[in-house]
């Protein structure tokens, strides 16, 4: 991922993807302290700094610089908001819509919750994003992200990744460079689970997996085999179900990629 350097704090100029879902970039100091909104946000020896955006981000977020001398920049920056895929559904009988979980099952999906975002919460000090992205299965594009259903006129989750339906056993390949922060063989609504950790931030899962090829704490090259599709958790058919995060933000990793062709 090629990105642009600011000369410094009080000229600061973003490239990548300042809209909903986006993840963009700049440069500040080295040795400055930085924030995007009131979330403080790492700097990379180099100066560089990741961000990302949410897909209910707002038309503005804040950007703050704070340099070693205590001189503050701040940069509000606009944020185009996008545009999602909606389905309505009316009049359907409350048999078709699904029910919450019972109160054994909401534990251990709260317990799962609570592994996947002590994965997250890792920031490992090394750019492991800069080897860029490329898609980890090859298949048909069955879902996007941001899209929603609105069931009897309440919304349901927003879907925030990508889907790529492809035969059980086919191929899922590390889509940049990582470090693999979870393994787990049967969460109750993404089955199995992989995050891979791409530094700063930043990580990708991978949801309804049928096999693994990793193992946690192992150190992956983009390109390898880190596990197989399946249709595991809450899932109506082998797919891969592919999604990114900058900390707490669902980011859409489509964007990202820069072979289009694999997926159609």
């Amino acid at each position: 991922m090629a990105m642009a350097m600011a000369a410094s704090a009080l000229s600061l100029q973003f490239s990548g993807d300042l809209r909903q879902g986006g993840l963009a970039w700049t440069a500040v100091p080295s040795n400055a302290l930085v924030w995007l909104d009131k979330q403080q946000v790492p700097v990379m020896p180099d100066g560089r700094v990741l961000l990302g955006f949410h897909r209910d981000e707002p038309v503005k977020v804040t950007f703050t610089v704070q340099t070693a001398d205590g001189q503050v920049t701040r940069k509000q920056l606009s944020i185009v908001q996008r545009k999602y895929k909606i389905q309505r559904i009316d009049g359907l009988a409350k048999n078709k819509v699904k029910a919450p979980p019972d109160p054994g099952i909401q534990a251990r999906i709260a317990r799962e919750n609570a592994e996947v975002k002590s994965a997250r919460a890792i920031i490992t000090p090394y750019p492991l994003f800069d080897s860029s992205f490329i898609w980890p299965a090859r298949g048909k594009k069955t879902g996007v992200y941001g899209s929603q259903r609105i069931l009897n006129g309440k919304p349901s989750r927003p879907h925030f990744g990508v889907d790529v339906a492809a035969p059980t056993g086919t191929r899922v390949i590390a889509p940049a460079d990582g470090i693999v922060r979870l393994v787990q063989a049967d969460n109750y609504y993404s089955g199995g689970t992989i995050i891979l950790d791409h530094g700063y931030g930043l990580n990708s899962s991978f949801l309804h997996l049928q096999s693994f090829n990793v193992v946690v704490g192992q150190a992956v090259r983009q390109g390898t085999m880190i596990g197989t599709i399946g249709s595991t958790g809450r899932s109506t058919g082998p797919h891969l179900d592919w999604r990114m995060n900058w900390f707490d933000k669902r980011i859409d990793p489509e964007p990202l990629v820069r072979d289009k062709l694999l997926v159609y």
